[in-house]
C-alpha cells in the first residue's frame, strides 16, 4: 500500500473507533440502505472524520462526490486513502490554489446532485450563480457551519434560496459541543502546531464570544492566558464580562496582545488601526470560516517585507520595524496548521448530519425553501447514543413527575 494511503487509512480507522454514534448510524444505514440512488455533492473540510460521514452516506446507498470547503483543509492522506481503498470521489488537496478551489467543487457539482452537504455554502450558493444548471434537479441541502448558515438565512430573506435547507450549525447536539468544545481544543492543536510557543502568562485577545468564541477563551483561560474578549453584542460582551474576561474594543485591545484569534464570521476584524497598533512579535490566527477576518491587505500595504518562518507562519515586516506573525494565512488556523476538532466531537456532528440528510431525503417535499431547524428528536436520539457509548445512564420522569410539569390546575 503506498504510504500516503496508509497514514491515511490509519487516521481514518483512528476517527472511526472513536467515533461510536456515527457507527451506530452507518449499521442501520448499511442495513435499510435509505439512500439509495441518490447522488450528493459534498463539500466539507476533507479530513477523517468527515472521511468517515462520506463512507457512511456511500454505505448507505449514495453516489457521493466530495471537495473541500476551504483551500488549506484537507489532508492528503485521507483524501488518498478515500478514493483508494473506499472508492469514493474525492476532488480536494491541501494548499489549493483559488482556481482549483473552485474547480474541485464544479466538478462536485457536475454531478447534478440531488442533494448538498455544505459548510460555508459555496456549493450551494454556486448552484444558485454561476451553476444555475443544477438547480433543478437538486432537492435540499444541509449547513453545517455558522457562516453558512448566516448566508443563507440572507439569501432566504431576499426570496432567493429555491431549495429548503437544514441548518444542521444550529442543532444543539452540533453547536454546543462541536462548536464551543472543538473549537476551543482544536484551535490550540493548530497552534502548538504551527508555533510551538507558550500560551501561558500570555494576553490573548479572542475576537467575538459566539459559542465558538466561548469555547477559545476557555480554552486560552485553561492554558493560564491573560483573556480579552472583543464583542459588538452587548449581550455577548456582558456575558464575556460574567464569565471572567476583560472585554474592550479591539482598538484598545491590539496594542496589549501577544495573541490575537479571530472568530466572528464578519471581516475585517482585525483592520489597519489594530494593525497599525500591534506590539512587535504579536501572533495572529483565525477560526472563523473565511480569511478575510484579519486584513491581509491592509497588513501587506504597511509592511515591507514578508517571508514564511515556519511551514504555517509568515512574517510580516512593517515600516516602522515591528515584526506581526500570520498564522495558515489568515485560514483556519485549526484545520489548515491542525487536524480539526476531536473525533468524539465530530462523532455528534457528523450523525447530526447523516441523520439529517436522510430526514431531508424524507421530508423535502414539504419543506418551504428556507432554512430549518434540525428536529429535536433527532438531537435527543443522538444525546441518548452518545451517554450509552460513554457508559453514563441518567433518570427519567415518572408518569407522575411527567403530569406535575406539564399541568397547569393547582395541585397538579
Amino acid at each position: 500500500m503506498d504510504e500516503l494511503v496508509e497514514r491515511g487509512s490509519l487516521r481514518l480507522h483512528w476517527a472511526e473507533d472513536h467515533m461510536p454514534v456515527l457507527m451506530e448510524v452507518r449499521k442501520r444505514f448499511k442495513a435499510e440502505q435509505p439512500l439509495a440512488g441518490l447522488k450528493i455533492g459534498m463539500a466539507l473540510h476533507t479530513e477523517a472524520k468527515t472521511g468517515m460521514l462520506a463512507v457512511t452516506l456511500a454505505d448507505a446507498g449514495a453516489d457521493i462526490r466530495l471537495a473541500s470547503c476551504n483551500p488549506l483543509s484537507t489532508d492528503d492522506s485521507v483524501a488518498a486513502a478515500l478514493r483508494e481503498e473506499y472508492g469514493l470521489k474525492v476532488y480536494a488537496k491541501k494548499w489549493e490554489s483559488s482556481e482549483e478551489y473552485y474547480r474541485n467543487l464544479n466538478t462536485v457539482l457536475d454531478m447534478h446532485p440531488d442533494f448538498i452537504i455544505d459548510d460555508g455554502a459555496d456549493l450551494i450558493a454556486m448552484s444558485h450563480t454561476s451553476r444555475q444548471d443544477v438547480l433543478p434537479g437538486i432537492k435540499a441541502a444541509n449547513e453545517e457551519t455558522t457562516t453558512g448558515v448566516v448566508r443563507l438565512r440572507a439569501m432566504a430573506a431576499d426570496g432567493a434560496l429555491k431549495y429548503p435547507v437544514l441548518d444542521v450549525n444550529d442543532a444543539k447536539m452540533k453547536f454546543l459541543f462541536d462548536n464551543r468544545y472543538g473549537t476551543g481544543q482544536s484551535t490550540f492543536d493548530g497552534w502548538m502546531n504551527a508555533t510551538t510557543l507558550m500560551v501561558s502568562g500570555k494576553r490573548l485577545v479572542v475576537a467575538g464570544y459566539g459559542w465558538c468564541g466561548k469555547g477559545v477563551a476557555m480554552r486560552a483561560k485553561g492554558l493560564g492566558a491573560s483573556v480579552i474578549v472583543t464583542e459588538v453584542d452587548p449581550i455577548k460582551a456582558i456575558e464575556a464580562k460574567m464569565d471572567g474576561f476583560e472585554v474592550m474594543r479591539m482598538a484598545d485591545a491590539a496594542p496589549l496582545a501577544d495573541i490575537v484569534i479571530t472568530v466572528t464570521g464578519c471581516k475585517d476584524v482585525v483592520a489597519e488601526g489594530a494593525l497599525r497598533n500591534m506590539k512587535d512579535g504579536c501572533v495572529m490566527g483565525n477560526v472563523g470560516h473565511f480569511d478575510n477576518e484579519i486584513s491581509k491587505t491592509v497588513l501587506d500595504s504597511i509592511s515591507v517585507s514578508k517571508r514564511r518562518v515556519r511551514d504555517f507562519i509568515d512574517e510580516y515586516r512593517t515600516k516602522d520595524g515591528r515584526r506581526l506573525y500570520l498564522i495558515a494565512e489568515g485560514r483556519l488556523m485549526n484545520l489548515a496548521a491542525g487536524q480539526g476538532h476531536p473525533a468524539e466531537i465530530m462523532d455528534m456532528s457528523f450523525s447530526t448530519q447523516a441523520l439529517g440528510i436522510e430526514y431531508m431525503v424524507n421530508n423535502y417535499s414539504g419543506l418551504e425553501c428556507k432554512v430549518h431547524n434540525v428536529p429535536h428528536e433527532i438531537d435527543e436520539l443522538i444525546a441518548r447514543i452518545k451517554l450509552e457509548s460513554m457508559g453514563v445512564t441518567i433518570d427519567e420522569l415518572t408518569e407522575a413527575q411527567r403530569k406535575y410539569i406539564t399541568g397547569w390546575e393547582e395541585g397538579t
